[in-house]
């Protein structure tokens, strides 16, 4: 027996419809019992699949016949007709489409019909066609859920290594102005608290990497480390949280460092994410921390331009629907009331 039997399915919104979102989704469940996925509902369009993949669908529309099909077919829950639909061609309709099925998994999520949610990849040009304002769905599901957008901390995280870059999309020349005390302390919280809630890390280990080269040397290099990294660091010592640093990022991602610590801070987007993309191209997962619930999602785009070719890798979606099935067993288990 699995230990995720008996526990509410996984709710895969498909992304925007003409992207490679269907397709992945489609083979994730192709290779459902090779990687012990639990069973999981593909949300969206159910056109979008069924032209790019010829496999058993079964049409569902609450989470009971979920499970009841998960074993035969794929379960998905047609949500509304897109029109004409061409794989790599996005269309107003297919945003539309995208947005209510986003819509949709986190009110399924939220309201524990779901026990988590895995958000496939949307195009942000095309959402912000139909006049969408969030930069992306991360902002857009921390609205949803009542949270604010500062304390949604996207971590990407795969077998050998979390990390979770501390300023995200914004330009490099900013960084140094963004980067505070105060934000460090926020996010090394919520990370803190992510680890031990999702991840069942008693005592996490989070190391700090330094902004500049060998982390300011001293000031010689830069003062950002001084002045803002090491009081926030301080500042957690003091709260209980064992964070290292700030420690010159060359290094730290050399195996024998890395592997000491349950994640990494890092001061900006591609500090962060180069090392990662190196080490997870394959298998990792972003997800977002600070949320009252589970939210996963594979590590790319719609990749419009191999939609509906065969060639896009189901391996990012079977990692984000492993991942997210392993973070709600162990919040359940985290959670729950003493006994």
């Amino acid at each position: 027996m699995s230990e995720y039997d008996n526990r509410r399915p996984i709710a895969v919104t498909m992304g925007d419809p003409a992207g490679v979102g269907p397709e992945v989704t489609a083979r994730a469940w192709a290779a459902r019992r090779e990687n012990s996925l639990p069973p999981f509902v593909a949300i969206g369009d159910a056109a979008a699949i069924s032209a790019v993949w010829d496999g058993p669908v079964a049409r569902v529309t609450d989470m009971d016949e979920v499970v009841r099909a998960f074993g035969d077919a794929l379960p998905v829950w047609h949500l509304e007709d897109s029109g004409p639909l061409t794989p790599g061609q996005p269309t107003p309709a297919g945003a539309t489409c995208a947005l209510h099925t986003l819509e949709t998994g986190i009110g399924l999520t939220r309201n524990q019909a779901s026990s988590a949610l895995v958000t496939g990849s949307v195009s942000k040009y095309a959402l912000h066609g139909i006049g969408y304002t969030h930069p992306g769905q991360t902002e857009f599901i921390a609205e949803r859920c009542g949270v604010t957008a500062t304390n949604a901390v996207m971590m990407l995280a795969g077998p050998g290594l979390r990390v979770v870059p501390l300023t995200v999309h914004i330009p490099l020349a900013e960084v140094p102005e963004r980067l505070t005390s105060e934000l460090i302390v926020a996010k090394a919280r919520i990370v803190a608290r992510g680890l031990r809630r999702d991840f069942g890390i008693d005592a996490p280990r989070i190391a700090l990497a330094g902004l500049n080269p060998h982390a300011g040397e001293n000031g010689q290099l830069g003062s950002e480390e001084d002045r803002i990294m090491a009081p926030a660091v301080a500042q957690l010592a003091d709260e209980g949280l064992v964070v290292d640093g700030p420690l010159a990022a060359d290094g730290l991602f050399a195996p024998a460092i890395r592997e000491r610590y349950d994640a990494l801070l890092c001061a900006y987007h591609d500090q962060a994410l180069a090392p990662f993309k190196a080490l997870h191209f394959h298998d990792g997962v972003n997800l977002t921390l600070g949320l009252p619930i589970i939210r996963t999602s594979p590590d790319h785009g719609t990749a419009f331009n191999i939609a509906g070719t065969g060639a896009a890798d189901p391996g990012p979606t079977i990692a984000a629907i492993a991942m997210a099935a392993r973070m709600a067993l162990a919040r359940e288990r985290n959670c729950a009331p003493a006994k």
